[in-house]
């Protein structure tokens, strides 16, 4: 009998699942995860994009984690490859948009060289989500004319510090994976920002427990560790953004320490 499979085209599509919120994913998106025979996925895709997969979808949970040994992107690779080449609907699935830190361009090369197609399906990145779920407009002709994307999850060995030239005090920057938030603070501080300069720490975005956490650049260091994943955002635009917003979903009163909650009531209102 023949296989029909085989002699369809091999295809790949890279799809945004958006920060979490199945509603922010785009239509294609859906109808991709719809068409979909098998799905390749992160390990923060939330249960409720999953859900829209396809039923028969074969599903491979191909996130890297930190620790144990996990999945390598080479691996991924030759899963990509594998599978496409049999004919079937493969879908990357991707947290948040598949070009912002997703290692697409990496996916893409490989692919590329295979002679396999590529669509690519956008997403909601996890700084937009963050800025409109705190009311801050990323630019602003009044206090932001650039907007820097950047991630304190460096591969080893890089330098820190190639992107500073870029900065000036009406940029807003988006930090993805701050860490501890000291050394970023640390950064931008060398970097020549204000220490009075308004800060926007946001976790798990779009989320049922998503938190936020309101300080300034100089106290950022101070503020407590929210849950991963999480996003800074730091900017004079965040001066603008609406106050009741913030102050009516920050981390402040008695569930933190009391040196923490000094320097959040010690820090100016957005």
């Amino acid at each position: 009998m023949l296989n029909l499979s085989q002699h369809r085209k091999a295809k790949v599509y890279l799809v945004g699942a958006g920060p979490g919120d199945p509603d922010l994913l785009t239509v294609r998106a859906v109808r991709t995860l719809g068409l979909a025979d098998v799905v390749l996925h992160d390990a923060l895709v939330s249960p409720e994009v999953l859900a829209l997969v396809s039923h028969r979808a074969r599903m491979v949970d191909v996130g890297k984690r930190c620790g144990p040994k996990s999945i390598t992107q080479d691996e991924i690779n030759d899963l990509l490859i594998r599978f496409s080449s049999t004919g079937e609907v493969v879908v990357r699935l991707k947290s948040g948009d598949p070009l912002i830190f997703g290692r697409a361009g990496e996916e893409l090369e490989v692919l590329r060289r295979a002679g396999i197609e590529v669509e690519i399906v956008p997403g909601v990145t996890a700084a937009l989500a963050a800025a409109a779920t705190v009311h801050a407009s990323l630019t602003d002709r009044r206090t932001a004319d650039q907007l820097l994307v950047i991630s304190a999850h460096r591969r080893h060995g890089k330098n820190n510090s190639d992107w500073h030239c870029a900065l000036t005090s009406r940029t807003t920057v988006v930090v993805y994976m701050p860490g501890e938030y000291a050394g970023v603070a640390e950064d931008l501080l060398r970097a020549g920002l204000s220490a009075s300069t308004p800060c926007a720490v946001v976790s798990r975005v779009s989320s049922a427990d998503e938190q936020r956490y309101q300080t300034t650049l100089g106290l950022l260091d101070r503020a407590p560790i929210l849950p991963s994943p999480c996003v800074l955002i730091v900017g004079e635009t965040l001066a603008t953004a609406e106050s009741a917003e913030m102050r009516s979903t920050c981390l402040l009163g008695a569930s933190l320490p009391a040196d923490l909650r000094q320097a959040s009531e010690s820090s100016p209102e957005f």
